[in-house]
């Protein structure tokens, strides 16, 4: 009886052990062909990305160009500006001022024209109060402390 029951027992793990490995055998098939279906479709996926590689580093040399040609422009326009500036700025600035003097000088003398000539200053008058006109200076004295 002990004889039969170790013989029952070797054919129950030999059926165990020969149906493990027909899953793994089945296993290995799938394996393989998963990895030969994404080796196909890997191939060409390397190619483009190779591809667009290859475009991308064109299209970056053509980008470098253009950034030194910018370069070059920037440093041409500044060279430029500061000529001008050079060339025409003092020259624009004494004229401003002078013009600036002009009208100063205009101004002074339209305003000290009705002064001259006897016109009394206008004064407003507001709420019952008298308030004094723009002061106006007088042939070199200070109006300070005076009133008028």
């Amino acid at each position: 009886m002990a004889g039969i029951l170790v013989a029952v027992f070797w054919a129950i793990l030999v059926s165990f052990l020969a149906v493990v490995l027909v899953r793994l055998a089945q296993t290995l098939r799938a394996t393989t062909k998963l990895v030969a279906d994404v080796t196909e479709q890997a191939v060409p996926l390397l190619a483009d990305a190779s591809a667009t590689v290859r475009s991308a580093q064109t299209q970056l040399d053509k980008v470098d160009a253009i950034a030194s040609d910018v370069q070059e422009v920037t440093s041409n326009a500044s060279a430029l500006s500061t000529t001008v500036a050079s060339t025409f700025g003092g020259p624009l600035v004494k004229v401003a001022a002078f013009g600036y003097g002009v009208r100063r000088a205009l101004g002074r003398r339209t305003a000290a024209e009705p002064a001259r000539e006897g016109v009394a200053a206008r004064r407003t008058v507001v709420a019952g109060r008298t308030v004094p006109s723009a002061r106006t200076k007088r042939s070199g004295r200070s109006s300070r402390g005076q009133k008028d």
